[in-house]
């Protein structure tokens, strides 16, 4: 199986896409910047692992960058839609600029990444799988996160509207909302802010960032064939 996976270099993105690899699976990763870690999965997967520096704030030049330069002629069977920066203020003090940069990279260039997907998906004949990751934020609410569950919305109505538009096609869409983990995108909250947070859920405790990963890889595989249009909640009971 061929997966492109977004946001690949830390955190969740890195995580899913060890998850595939060590199940033998080919993954297309794409990051802003070539970290050390990148390095090391090439060397450790040079067959399976490829990758390419892509700023999801670029929206005009997915098609060329990343599925003429990048992906080529190759199939796709798996998009995982990870990567996402977060916007975290008032609402009063709200940004515009700031708000029209977290949606390009959460929201618009997802989109455009879809779009192309689907044709590779279609070109080929695949029965194939796209997966967004989203957020426990946009089904209950935290002070300062108003914009950034908004984005986590929009991917699931995108995610919805996807699978019923395509589903006679063989392709699914699916989104994992994910509850609160220890990655950098968490790192700025207090010890006292995670514990608040972390009290919200059944389980008392940070989501396991390889839990959400393996839920990913069964979305991704065809033995999930039957699941499609749903958001599927990895969050420790916070709902």
């Amino acid at each position: 199986m061929n997966v492109l996976i977004t946001g690949v270099s830390k955190g969740l993105g890195l995580t899913i896409a060890l998850t595939f690899l060590k199940d033998g699976h080919f993954v297309f990763g794409l990051s802003r910047s070539r970290t050390k870690t990148i390095d090391t999965l090439l060397e450790e997967y040079p067959n399976k692992f490829f990758w390419t520096s892509y700023d999801l704030q670029n929206y005009k030049m997915v098609k060329s960058k990343i599925f003429k330069e990048f992906i080529g002629n190759k199939p796709i069977h798996s998009f995982v839609n990870n990567a996402a920066i977060a916007y975290d203020d008032l609402i009063t003090n709200l940004s515009d600029e700031a708000l029209i940069s977290m949606y390009n990279v959460n929201v618009f260039t997802p989109m455009i990444i879809v779009k192309y997907v689907i044709r590779n998906m279609l070109l080929h004949g695949t029965h194939g799988s796209i997966i967004h990751i989203s957020s426990i934020s946009a089904h209950t609410g935290y002070k300062g996160l108003a914009m950034y569950a908004s984005t986590k919305g929009a991917l699931e109505a995108f995610s919805k509207n996807t699978a019923r538009e395509w589903g006679e096609k063989g392709i699914r869409s699916n989104c994992i909302v994910a509850g609160f983990m220890e990655t950098e995108m968490s790192s700025a909250l207090s010890n006292e802010q995670r514990y608040r947070i972390y009290q919200r859920t059944s389980l008392k405790k940070p989501v396991d960032v390889n839990s959400v990963a393996e839920t990913v890889k069964f979305i991704a595989n065809e033995n999930s064939n039957s699941i499609t249009g749903q958001n599927i909640f990895v969050d420790n009971g916070t709902i």
